[in-house]
């Protein structure tokens, strides 16, 4: 065995004579061990919070969605349609055109919703039936519309209610004098036959209505479209059906999958968790000097054996790789009992759900492989670093005085 591992191991497991020295080490390895647990526990929750967020979009999202690469729109031909049909790794695609609309009910306004006209295959492509919380999803060739439930709430509309029409406006494009509303928009009356209810941003956004009804308000052609979005068959790969879907529409799409879509919630996602990782590792290397100040005691403590040590041939080099040893031992192995305790209480949360934020609802948390080699190599880094630090105070004057 090593020499230099064979007397940290002895010091690492031996008590000191001095009660205050070993006083100070096991406040040091408690304080390893709390923190590498509460690291793990916090990026464990983060991820829980992670995967809460994201089911919600992940509802309605499609596995790809192809949206033109210039302008608005694009012409979709019957020859490229039928093509698409018959892709190998695409089990279902529809039709969607979306656009900014105007809507009024009675006397209130609303002017920040999107319609987002879908054709009949838009079930196969998104669970939005799981998701409509009060009525029923549209019928196509009809007058009906699905509503988030922030644009619900907001003009103070239900549902089915025949006698009173929902208006939706869109200007017409053009060039001249203006002299009635009749002029300057496209109108539509609608009746809400559903409300859905996915998240705050979506809720406050989205009016589903039949495609034709959108192609009539906005005036688009017969094959033109804002988007196409695709869902994927269980066993065919993302990069095989992007490759499939280029080949038939060309560059006049870019296609994106949910991430890309929720690119700016998965920013903010990866921020906050960044930033929480980020303060408890510092909390963590606070935590570590306790493991610098007491590596120094223990160098003290053992001065007389050190010295011998010297005498009986160990170099200083040696003498330092003891005290180094036995540092990131110390380090390492409180950050494996802090991982093992983290695990257990992230388990029995995940089990018992011992923390609820609401009655029904227990605090979210994910047990993830990259969060235990996050903290374990986040723990032995700075504990090799403190140690190192501690090691080097060692020098020939130290020993042989």
């Amino acid at each position: 065995m090593n020499f230099s591992l064979y007397i940290a191991k002895r010091y690492l497991l031996s008590k000191s004579s001095n009660n205050a020295i070993n006083f100070i080490t096991i406040i040091a390895a408690i304080g390893v061990v709390l923190g590498s647990a509460s690291l793990f526990i916090v990026l464990s929750g983060f991820a829980g919070l992670k995967d809460f967020t994201l089911q919600f979009t992940s509802i309605i999202d499609p596995d790809l969605k192809a949206e033109a690469s210039t302008g608005k729109s694009f012409v979709i031909s019957e020859d490229e349609f039928s093509k698409l049909n018959n892709l190998e790794s695409i089990a279902s695609f529809s039709k969607i055109i979306e656009e900014r609309v105007f809507v009024t009910f009675e006397e209130k306004s609303y002017t920040s919703a999107y319609i987002k006209g879908v054709d009949q295959h838009f079930e196969k492509v998104n669970a939005i039936d799981s998701v409509v919380v009060l009525g029923s999803w549209l019928t196509q060739k009809t007058n009906q519309i699905v509503s988030g439930w922030g644009i619900a709430n907001t003009l103070s509309f239900g549902v089915l209610d025949y006698g009173k029409r929902i208006n939706l406006y869109v200007p017409k494009p053009g060039k001249g004098q203006i002299t009635s509303a009749k002029q300057a928009f496209n109108t539509f009356n609608a009746v809400n036959v559903g409300v859905f209810d996915v998240n705050e941003n979506l809720n406050d956004k989205y009016i589903y209505a039949p495609i034709d009804m959108a192609r009539a308000l906005l005036g688009f052609d017969e094959n033109e479209v804002t988007s196409l979005e695709f869902k994927l068959k269980e066993e065919a790969t993302e990069d095989q059906a992007r490759t499939e879907i280029t080949s038939v529409l060309g560059d006049k799409i870019i296609l994106k999958n949910s991430a890309q879509l929720n690119d700016a919630l998965y920013k903010m996602l990866n921020t906050e968790n960044l930033a929480v990782y980020l303060i408890f590792t510092l909390v963590l290397i606070i935590a570590l000097f306790n493991v610098i100040g007491s590596m120094i005691m223990m160098i003290l403590d053992k001065k007389s054996s050190l010295k011998t040590l010297f005498n009986l041939g160990a170099t200083i080099p040696n003498i330092r790789n003891i005290f180094f040893l036995q540092g990131s031992l110390m380090t390492i192995f409180g950050g494996l009992i802090g991982l093992l305790i983290g695990c257990i209480i992230v388990w029995l949360q995940k089990t018992f759900s011992l923390i609820m934020i609401t009655q029904r609802l227990p605090y979210p948390v994910t047990l993830k492989a990259e969060n235990l080699l996050i903290v374990f190599i986040t723990i032995s880094v700075l504990g090799i670093i403190a140690s190192k630090i501690a090691s080097v105070r060692i020098s020939k004057k130290l020993v042989s005085i």
